[in-house]
């Protein structure tokens, strides 16, 4: 995984992603889900893209199902744009980069 991209779990979701003082997409995910494994290099293409100006993250949903849960999590890939500690936009299924970029206004 790229170093743009990080794994956080519940414990640091408040920090992370609520606290952010940038937008924050985070990619809910799991490992046995294929989907997942498509979009995965697709979201590492848009951080590196981004250059700090959004900040990505991923949620394992089998390790971290409170959260999941909280954010009405139903099918994954799940990948959501957070911006001051809320929802800004949602994405369900595996698209590319660009489509990602579009759909939660990254501009990246």
């Amino acid at each position: 995984m790229a170093d743009e991209v990080r794994d956080v779990s519940t414990d640091q979701f408040q920090a992370e992603v609520l606290d952010a003082t940038v937008p924050v997409v985070v990619d809910f995910w799991a490992p046995w889900c294929g989907p997942c494994r498509v979009v995965g290099p697709e979201i590492e293409k848009l951080a590196a893209r981004a250059d700090g100006s959004v900040k990505f993250v991923k949620i394992n949903i089998d390790e971290n199902r409170e959260i999941a849960v909280k954010y009405g999590v139903m099918s994954i890939p799940t990948i959501m744009k957070f911006d001051r500690g809320s929802v800004a936009a949602q994405v369900v299924g595996a698209k590319s980069a660009d489509a990602l970029s579009k759909d939660l206004a990254l501009g990246v």
